[in-house]
C-alpha cells in the first residue's frame, strides 16, 4: 500500500507546485543570496556603572548595566533575534537570555569579572552565533579619592559585524535601517517586499 501512496504524493505536490508557482518562488526566493554584497553592522557593546555611595552594602556597592546597542544606539532587532549574557557564576541564574530589544542587562554587585556575551541572529541572516567578551568595570581609574555617585564608569568597545551574500528576505528588511550599512543594488534590481512573504 505505501508504494502506492508514495508515487501520489509526490505527483500531488507537484500538481500544486504547478498551480501555485508565485507561492513556491517565494519560499525559494527566501534563502536566495546576492553574491559579492555585504551588509555590515556597527556595534557597540560595553557596560555603565554607577556607585551607589550611601546606599552602598558590602555584597552591592555598584548598578550596572551590560549592554549591545548599535553604534549610534540604535535597535538591532531587525538584525539580533536575541543575546545570551554569561554572568559570574556567584550571580543567581548566571546565563540571562534578552530575546527583544534594547539587548542589555542590569545588576547590582561588588566585583569585576568577565562578561561572555553571544549574539544570535535571525534565521535568513547567520546560522552561526558570534561569543564577545567584555570585562566589567566598576572603579575609574584615574580618579584618587572618594568615588562619585554621578559620574559613572563607561567601557564599551566598537566592532563592525559583516555579513557577507546576504539573503534578499535580510537585505530587504535592513536597506533602510539606520544602524546598518548597506551598498547600493544595481538600477533595476527587484527585491521581495519586507513583511508580504511569510519568510521575509
Amino acid at each position: 500500500m505505501l508504494g502506492k501512496i508514495v508515487p501520489f504524493l509526490l505527483n500531488s505536490i507537484s500538481i500544486i507546485m504547478t498551480l501555485f508557482p508565485p507561492f513556491f518562488n517565494n519560499l525559494k526566493g527566501a534563502n536566495r543570496r546576492l553574491k559579492d554584497i555585504e551588509i555590515c553592522v556597527p556595534i557597540v557593546y560595553g557596560t555603565i556603572a554607577f556607585y551607589l555611595g550611601r546606599k552602598a552594602s558590602e555584597s552591592q556597592s555598584h548598578k550596572w548595566t551590560v549592554y549591545v546597542r548599535g553604534a549610534a544606539n540604535e535597535d538591532l532587532g531587525a538584525v539580533i533575534k536575541h543575546v545570551v549574557f554569561q554572568l559570574h557564576p556567584s550571580f543567581n541564574s548566571p546565563i540571562r537570555i534578552v530575546e527583544s530589544p534594547p539587548f542589555e542587562l542590569s545588576e547590582c554587585g561588588w566585583g569585576e569579572f568577565e562578561i561572555a556575551i553571544s549574539l544570535f541572529f535571525h534565521s535568513d541572516v547567520c546560522d552561526k552565533q558570534l561569543d564577545l567578551y567584555h570585562h566589567l568595570k566598576l572603579y575609574p581609574e584615574d580618579e584618587s579619592g572618594p568615588q562619585s555617585t554621578k559620574k559613572p564608569v563607561v567601557m564599551e568597545s566598537y566592532n563592525e559585524i559583516v555579513f557577507p551574500d546576504p539573503s534578499e528576505c535580510f537585505f530587504a528588511r535592513v536597506q533602510n535601517h539606520p544602524a546598518v550599512l548597506v551598498p547600493q543594488l544595481p538600477a533595476g534590481f527587484s527585491l521581495p517586499v519586507p513583511g508580504a512573504s511569510p519568510h521575509c
